[in-house]
């Protein structure tokens, strides 16, 4: 399963920044942050950078103290708001299958780079234990660790179709000065402080009792976040954006460096100096994508060797033939996985 360390989906980044513009915060703050473009922002294939998340988790701490941004979070997370993850949780023929297909696809909802999920289970409790294992300030990662295991708990009572409340919760955090916004967040007094490990316990009882779901779902939907997460586009940083931003060149459209860089907002001569940043080209980068373009044309279509050849920009099949060898090492017929040449 691909994991795309160091990104996180944009389901998650909406529900981030809308939660950062109801709590306060300018959306001039966080507008020019890596992948918060609305083309990126709006399509779900896109995964964002984890650092555009951090950020927005620390614009909300300097509003609010970090129990407020937690529960606040978990207000704004209705169901749904995380995508596919959400229906995972809770689309299963018991809440502890959820958790488990929750556990096991964290990255449709996370950074699967510093986010994990442990799930122990003994015939009378089920303990989820949440890591984050991301360089954060203090105020920043409990906020997180408060907001994950309230998740948890609205997930639960999502399946379950009615409140479920944990017997235990302990959290990798200070104590605030009240816990009154806490108790009411996980539905229970018993919230411990400064624990080791971030987690949440609930009877096993009411995690293994059946639920209203359709036979079949479950493995409908892992296929579908399975065929998400393989095809996914990842922008860790700027050479990402701008490699997304060339492949999305339509194809009768020839692309040039001028109308790339308007349409990155730069002009050719920062764009040009930004790729030299990166160690990089205008004319590798373009290599790069006729090299993905025409090799998957050739693997994934039926498309004659002259078709293939016109599309891909060469004079004829001899320039394709020679730019395939060059480029894999080995033969068209090789490459295009049958015997036929024509």
């Amino acid at each position: 399963m691909p994991q795309h360390p160091g990104t996180t989906p944009a389901s998650f980044t909406r529900l981030n920044a809308e939660a950062a513009r109801l709590l306060g915060v300018r959306p001039a703050q966080y507008a020019d942050l890596l992948g918060m473009a609305p083309e990126h922002l709006t399509h779900d294939r896109y995964r964002i950078p984890a650092s555009t998340n951090v950020r927005l988790w620390e614009l909300m701490v300097l509003k609010a103290p970090w129990q407020d941004v937690a529960s606040h979070m978990a207000r704004q997370s209705t169901l749904g708001a995380l995508g596919i993850w959400d229906y995972l949780v809770t689309q299963t023929p018991t809440p502890l299958e959820g958790l488990r297909d929750g556990a096991r696809y964290l990255p449709t909802a996370a950074d699967a780079g510093t986010e994990m999920l442990h799930i122990e289970e003994t015939e009378q409790h089920v303990t989820i234990s949440h890591v984050n294992a991301a360089d954060l300030t203090d105020d920043v990662a409990s906020a997180i660790r408060a907001y994950s295991l309230a998740l948890f708990t609205q997930r639960v009572s999502d399946a379950s179709r009615r409140t479920v409340v944990p017997t235990r919760v302990a959290l990798a955090a200070r104590a605030p000065r009240t816990h009154g916004m806490l108790t009411r967040l996980y539905g229970t007094r018993v919230v411990d402080f400064a624990s080791p490990v971030n987690s949440i316990t609930f009877r096993a009882a009411d995690l293994r009792v059946p639920q209203p779901h359709a036979p079949g779902l479950s493995d409908l939907l892992r296929s579908h976040a399975d065929q998400s997460l393989a095809e996914a586009v990842p922008l860790r940083d700027w050479l990402d954006l701008f490699r997304t931003a060339l492949r999305g060149v339509p194809d009768d459209e020839p692309p040039t460096l001028r109308a790339l860089a308007q349409r990155m907002a730069l002009s050719p001569r920062t764009l040009q100096r930004r790729l030299e940043e990166h160690r990089t080209t205008w004319s590798d980068e373009l290599q790069s994508v006729r090299r993905e373009n025409t090799l998957h044309l050739l693997a994934s279509t039926d498309l004659t060797l002259d078709a293939v050849a016109r599309r891909a920009g060469f004079a004829d099949t001899g320039g394709l033939r020679r730019a395939v060898r060059r480029w894999t090492g080995q033969s068209l017929t090789a490459v295009r996985g049958r015997d036929d040449d024509t």
